[in-house]
């Protein structure tokens, strides 16, 4: 029988059996789209993640308390202090800049407002360290630093929350109890790795450290991490050595770090890292319902061996050969199969693309994801069309002819 005759009656067969055939392709449709979608979305969360870590500048480092096992147990002690970063600035020739911080979640009052927001004690580096802009006002000075000055920079949204369209440049705020003058306001910056780095409001490091934290480290001022530009990209190795030896030193460290200092590469392939293993973690488990589907292919093709059993016994009985039963058999499965997967990556690029019109999330379709959801569709069926195509291959066409 000719190849093209076959696919013609496979088609017809299909055609005639819409719903069935709906239902059967229904596991391969949620495959596919599944696959294509979180494989879309994983990189989107990747590709979102490097884009805020580049907006960060590509030679900024980060120094964080704690060695990587306290990290990872969130039993970080305060092994950084102001002194290290005063420290690093003078005697680390390749850093340029120091941005020592310390936050604190806390209640800020104006009038009858108020708003939960984040309070960041930080120095005059920070500014050209984050890559942040003044929308109004001034920053603070060294003497603000010096004098413990209640001065505050606002971040937009808690402007957009505490005063509205009203220019918050000169008013004061209450944070615990302390007045502080509205000095600045910040340009919009946006969320980083799920915090909103306009919710917050600044005030000088001293001050956080004096009046709000309150708590002392024998070695002096605590800071919950330091951030710090090197002089240019080729810089990053030997700013990390210098800082690192230093450190050490200052800490008289003989065995483990207390402290962990960290690129902006380093960072970029942890979070790499975690986003990947959990797009393969969902695609695989997306998987699971192509695999699910071919079951489905095959119960169903099997049931049709069975109705048409008649039907194998007349062809074989006409001169069709096993050959020829096997082939269209096998080509009604490869069909269900395929015009499944194709209607799943039509659904599955359809919400990559609407979760990237809707959501920050950089969702891209991948090429690859599309071949590769299409190509294990069109092989499940092969796989699973095959024991129903040699099941109906196999009857003998006088016993098919007798039980139908």
């Amino acid at each position: 029988m000719d190849i093209v005759e076959s696919v013609k009656m496979a088609t017809t067969t299909l055609v005639a059996n819409k719903l069935r055939s709906t239902l059967t392709m229904l596991g391969i449709i949620i495959g596919n789209a599944s696959v294509i979608a979180m494989v879309g979305i994983g990189q989107g969360a990747q590709k979102l993640a490097s884009e805020q870590f580049e907006s960060l500048g590509p030679n900024v480092l980060f120094i964080i308390p704690g060695n990587q096992n306290a990290q990872r147990n969130r039993d970080i002690p305060k092994t950084l202090v102001l002194e290290d970063a005063k420290a690093i600035a003078r005697q680390v020739p390749s850093v340029t800049e120091v941005a020592p911080q310390i936050q604190s979640r806390q209640p800020v009052i104006y009038s009858n407002k108020n708003t939960n927001t984040q309070i960041i004690g930080v120095t005059p580096e920070f500014l050209p360290v984050r890559s942040f802009d003044l929308a109004k006002g001034r920053f603070f000075s060294e003497q603000d630093l010096k004098s413990n000055n209640q001065v505050a920079i606002l971040g937009s949204d808690v402007v957009g929350k505490l005063f509205g369209s009203q220019n918050p440049v000169g008013e004061k705020i209450r944070i615990r109890n302390l007045s502080f003058l509205v000095i600045g306001v910040m340009e919009q910056k946006g969320s980083f790795l799920g915090s909103n780095q306009d919710d917050t409001v600044f005030i000088p490091l001293t001050t956080m450290a004096n009046r709000l934290r309150g708590r002392t480290s024998p070695y002096g001022t605590e800071v919950d991490f330091i951030a710090l530009s090197a002089r240019d990209a080729n810089s990053i190795g030997a700013a990390q050595f210098q800082i690192s030896n230093l450190l050490r030193l200052r800490h008289k460290i003989t065995t483990e770090d207390d402290f962990t200092v960290r690129t902006q590469k380093d960072i970029l392939q942890i979070v790499g890292t975690i986003t990947g293993a959990l797009t393969l973690m969902l695609a695989a488990i997306a998987g699971i319902s192509l695999f699910v589907g071919g079951i489905g292919v095959m119960n169903i093709m099997l049931v049709s061996v069975t109705e048409r059993t008649q039907e194998i016994g007349l062809r074989k009985a006409i001169g069709a050969t096993q050959q020829d039963i096997l082939i269209q058999f096998m080509i009604e499965a490869i069909i269900l199969s395929a015009a499944g997967g194709i209607v799943g990556t039509i659904i599955g690029v359809g919400g990559v693309t609407l979760v990237g019109a809707l959501t920050p999330l950089k969702a891209g379709i991948s090429p690859a994801a599309i071949v590769l959801a299409v190509g294990i569709s069109g092989g499940i069926g092969l796989f699973f069309g095959v024991v129903p195509a040699q099941r109906a291959a196999k009857l003998d066409p006088i016993v098919a002819l007798r039980s139908a």
